[in-house]
């Protein structure tokens, strides 16, 4: 077992979420430290690289930062592996993370698309990530029968989609049957839906809305449908 675990996090980060959900499966102890990446930390800036969260502080020796590395360290030095004992599969699996960061990074190019044409790009190269995951998934969870890291890393890829539901009107993964059934699995998980403090919803209405972006055009006149109905 690791040393006194300090997750150091913010509230919106999606890449905390992996962190949160793997430590919430493996029912691993930790402390959890909110920043403010607007005004980061000195001390968190000096153990960070990256200037991003998350960043895992290990005991008083070490901090371990990008999320990927996080969780594979946790899955390997406490309780039952949540990652493939098969080389291909572990293989495999790592790709589909990689995959799922990269959906990720899609999303926030939704989010920030400064106009339609460049928020309709962002929304067709999302829905081609979505049938390709559609087409690779097995069931109930991404590998079979098995929770593992790869739904680990796309649960706050859907934490979005329900999210841009709810605040927009905007459906990104219609007609995609076994990714619709995952999602839902993923959505009543414990470790998920604790994965985010209660405000979540509440503080995502306003990072959108203060992003002057196409999509809060959309949260806005959706607001507002919603208010005349």
């Amino acid at each position: 077992m690791p040393g006194r675990l300090m997750l150091v996090s913010h509230p919106l980060c999606p890449y905390v979420q992996r962190a949160v959900i793997v430590m919430t499966e493996k029912q691993i102890a930790f402390e959890r430290l909110d920043i403010d990446l607007a005004d980061k930390p000195a001390w968190f800036l000096a153990l960070s690289p990256t200037g991003k969260t998350p960043l895992l502080k290990v005991g008083t020796e070490h901090a371990l930062f990008e999320s990927a590395a996080i969780v594979e360290y946790l899955d390997e030095t406490c309780g039952t592996p949540l990652m493939p004992a098969n080389p291909v599969e572990r293989a495999r699996a790592r790709a589909w993370i990689e995959f799922a960061s990269g959906t990720l990074a899609d999303i926030a190019g939704l989010y920030a698309a400064p106009d339609e044409p460049a928020f309709a790009n962002k929304r067709a190269a999302l829905g081609r990530r979505f049938g390709q995951i559609d087409a690779a998934l097995s069931a109930p969870w991404f590998a079979g029968e098995r929770f593992g890291l790869v739904d680990a890393a796309f649960a706050p890829v859907f934490r979005y989609l329900d999210a841009f539901e709810h605040l927009a009107g905007l459906s990104l993964a219609d007609g995609l049957a076994r990714l619709e059934a995952w999602r839902l699995a993923l959505a009543g998980r414990p470790s998920v839906r604790i994965a985010v403090a209660p405000d979540y919803p509440a503080r995502l209405k306003h990072f959108l809305l203060a992003r002057g972006s196409f999509l809060t055009r959309i949260v806005l006149e959706h607001s507002q449908a919603i208010a005349d109905a």
